[in-house]
């Protein structure tokens, strides 16, 4: 899974959210590396949609503007909850290996 997709379901693991809350809480949530552009976003968000990771919640009319929300479904907290095991398997190797290299004191 790339890092972009993790992100954006982990944002919606906190509720649903329309798009631009989406970007907001994905710059928010890696401290400002990932900035998604709407278009972006939106094409990950059909995508996620069709793989059943994402679904439609609803849609609040804001200023005259339509603002779509979307929720993290079952099969989508299942892949961020595999995701995120397989990171920290990954995490927890690299510090082992890590940890060896460090210098012993006395």
């Amino acid at each position: 899974m790339r890092e972009p997709t993790f992100l954006i379901l982990t944002a919606l693991a906190g509720g649903p959210r329309h798009g631009y809350g989406i970007i907001g809480e994905v710059n928010a949530l890696s401290a400002g590396r990932v900035t998604l552009l709407p278009g972006t976003l939106y094409t990950a968000l059909d995508r996620l949609v069709a793989q059943g990771h994402v679904a439609h919640d609803r849609d609040e009319h804001v200023d005259g503007r339509l603002r779509r929300y979307y929720r993290l479904t079952p099969r989508g907290q299942q892949a961020l909850e595999t995701e995120t095991a397989r990171l920290r398997q990954l995490a927890t190797a690299a510090e082992t290996r890590l940890r060896a290299l460090r210098p012993r004191t006395a």
